[in-house]
């Protein structure tokens, strides 16, 4: 990744805007060592996932203002993980964006993303 698309790094990962963005603001959270899914790093590259999440999500409210967040990692074809490399998704999520958000991540299984609202 190019320096100049980083914003943000430190020594176990960068995060950098999401080239196929689906909402402003989407950014990825990558590690810098090649692994390739969130069970294959470490304790600490875990953590640094978690707090630059934390650091971004404050930069991302002042730049953005946006109502909700989604946070996503897939792990194997099955999942939809395209890319053989551990990066999280940061995705800004504003109200309007879709009809309904009702079912949020369940929703990566269309079907079975509505259930009840009690």
């Amino acid at each position: 990744m190019p320096e100049d698309k980083k914003i943000m790094s430190d020594d176990l990962v960068f995060a950098c805007l999401d080239r196929y963005s689906v909402s402003p603001g989407h950014t990825l959270i990558v590690t810098n060592r090649h692994v390739a899914n969130w069970f294959a790093a470490s304790t600490e590259e875990r953590r640094a996932i978690d707090d630059a999440i934390m650091i971004l999500k404050e930069r991302l409210d002042r730049e953005h203002n946006p109502d909700g967040y989604n946070i996503g990692v897939n792990v194997g074809r099955a999942s939809g993980q395209t890319i053989d490399h551990l990066h999280v998704h940061l995705i800004p999520r504003y109200r309007g964006d879709v009809d309904d958000p009702w079912g949020g991540v369940r929703g990566v299984i269309p079907g079975k993303r509505l259930y009840p609202k009690d």
